[in-house]
């Protein structure tokens, strides 16, 4: 069985604002901290310099605990030329709507995870948690040397039981369901939330569990399964403190009528890394390079697409409940109908 919860998680309230990156927000962070759960930023697309701003940020905001995830970066990615003239061909319908050029493609194609890292270790907060793969052991230890909890994110009993050997604080077991992009590195782990769970449970873990969680009722139903906390994503998109854009909120308040609005995909047309996302023309793009050199070469066409307010070019992350969501409110109002029934 998990341990007690006091010794997992920071918060008061057993329940966690996922750190969605490019939506959370220090303002959206330390509402939900200062409500009783835990806010979570979203670092992953930050430079070191970007990071440890968000981080003095969040620290006026509040002085409540809170986390901040970060990604374990993959390989630098092969590609040939070819094989980027296809994925440009690919996205040439996005490029004609948008009136763009084709764009240049120059590596590095992520933010520096050494240097994300010693930003971190430089003023840790009270809890990091990591995704995509597994980080070294030595980088875990300096974190928990300080007093950081670590969380590793998993999506398969098999993950689990390769990260528990790096002894982290918790593990966050993210069902097939949730928004955003697959947290671990098997990529047809999809196994429902609650059931993925309850298969950790054993691993004498905390387990945190992340995935469609959109309701009072699914809160109360991962942790009567055992869970030491409830993630929720998806949920808090439409939190006013969010940094999710206008067209992103539009095509989520669709989502909110049901019907074929709210159907979601499982895509790497936006990333090149499988995630989960509202069905659009982006979602359907299927020559894609290797992640992050997608991610790299989509951001100035998706940013581009947010200015002109076209969502059908966005990615819109979404879990499988989008059209449980309860339209726009505080983050605090969230936080406490989310826990009205623990």
């Amino acid at each position: 069985m998990p341990r007690p919860r006091a010794a997992t998680l920071p918060s008061q309230i057993p329940l966690v604002q996922a750190p969605m990156a490019g939506v959370t927000t220090p303002q959206l962070v330390a509402a939900v901290s200062d409500a009783g759960a835990l806010g979570s930023l979203g670092a992953g697309y930050l430079s070191a310099e970007r990071l440890t701003d968000e981080l003095s940020r969040v620290r006026q905001l509040t002085d409540r605990p809170f986390l901040v995830n970060l990604f374990v970066p993959d390989p630098e990615p092969q590609f040939s030329a070819e094989q980027l003239t296809a994925a440009l061909d690919a996205l040439q319908p996005m490029l004609d709507d948008l009136q763009l050029p084709r764009p240049g493609l120059r590596a590095p194609y992520a933010a520096d995870f050494g240097a994300q890292l010693e930003a971190l270790l430089a003023a840790p907060p009270a809890a990091v948690s990591f995704t995509f793969g597994l980080p070294a052991a030595d980088t875990i230890r300096q974190f928990q040397a300080q007093g950081t909890r670590v969380w590793l994110t998993v999506t398969s009993r098999a993950e689990a039981e390769q990260a528990a050997q790096l002894q982290p604080d918790a593990l966050v077991a993210q069902g097939g369901s949730a928004g955003g992009h697959r947290g671990g590195w098997q990529e047809d782990a999809l196994a429902p939330t609650l059931d993925l769970t309850r298969q950790l449970l054993d691993l004498s873990l905390p387990v945190i569990a992340a995935g469609g969680l959109m309701t009072p009722a699914d809160v109360r139903r991962v942790l009567d399964a055992g869970a030491a906390a409830a993630q929720c994503g998806t949920a808090f998109l439409l939190a006013q403190e969010a940094g999710t854009s206008a067209p992103y909120r539009a095509a989520l308040e669709r989502a909110r009528q049901g019907g074929e609005a709210a159907t979601t995909v499982l895509t790497r047309g936006p990333s090149g890394r499988l995630a989960r996302s509202l069905a659009n023309r982006l979602s359907a793009v299927e020559t894609v390079l290797p992640y992050p050199a997608q991610n790299a070469l989509t951001q100035p066409l998706r940013a581009e697409a947010t200015r002109q307010h076209r969502p059908e070019w966005l990615s819109l992350w979404a879990g499988e409940g989008v059209a449980e969501l309860t339209g726009e409110q505080s983050a605090t109002a969230l936080v406490a109908w989310l826990a009205s029934e623990l």
